[in-house]
């Protein structure tokens, strides 16, 4: 059997032989390039170990440059959360209405929750009976999420997963809220 055959024949591991032989002794020309390569930065001298020495501080100080990154952007990042004094930072349990106001500081945002809430239920009322039950399913879905969302974080206020759904949820109810006053608006449904 030739050595094609042979590689033609294997169809599983137990095919394969289970020890090969090298065909000579690799070891001999290892040893001798580790030691050539000591001995370069002998005959190098004191001038070839500082250069040695020069390389390996680079490498330390790029790994301190990475680090004191990192540390800079989990302060920053850290600084979009609750400050230390808010009942979120201390892992109290803040009410409802606190932690609507932790996580949603903007005031443009606010307004506009406020009037988008305030004018909902003649909104709602112009729109046909089977859209106005699509948006309170839609309305009733999102403030379960958001607290469940404000919950868990209340547990948790440092996880950012839980805060970028939260987010995510605001962001779905204005977009239901603008939605009804569009078609409210237009007087068609949704």
């Amino acid at each position: 059997m030739t050595e094609r055959d042979a590689k033609d024949s294997v169809t599983t591991l137990r095919d394969l032989p289970q020890g090969i032989e090298p065909g000579r002794d690799l070891w001999p020309q290892i040893e001798a390039q580790i030691a050539g390569r000591g001995g370069a930065v002998r005959a190098l001298g004191p001038a070839g170990a500082a250069r040695r020495n020069g390389a390996a501080a680079r490498v330390y100080l790029a790994a301190a440059a990475m680090v004191a990154c990192v540390a800079v952007g989990v302060w920053i990042g850290r600084s979009g959360l609750p400050g230390a004094g808010s009942p979120l930072a201390q892992g109290s349990r803040p009410s409802a209405a606190t932690r609507h106001t932790a996580w949603v500081t903007d005031p443009r945002y606010q307004r506009e929750h406020r009037e988008l809430m305030r004018a909902l239920g003649t909104q709602l009322a112009s729109l046909p009976p089977a859209s106005r039950a699509k948006v309170m399913a839609s309305l009733a879905t999102i403030r379960q999420a958001k607290q469940e969302l404000e919950s868990a974080l209340g547990k948790d206020p440092g996880n950012a997963l839980l805060q970028e759904l939260l987010v995510n949820t605001y962001q779905d109810e204005m977009r239901v809220l603008t939605d009804v006053r569009e078609a409210s608006d237009a007087g068609r449904g949704i």
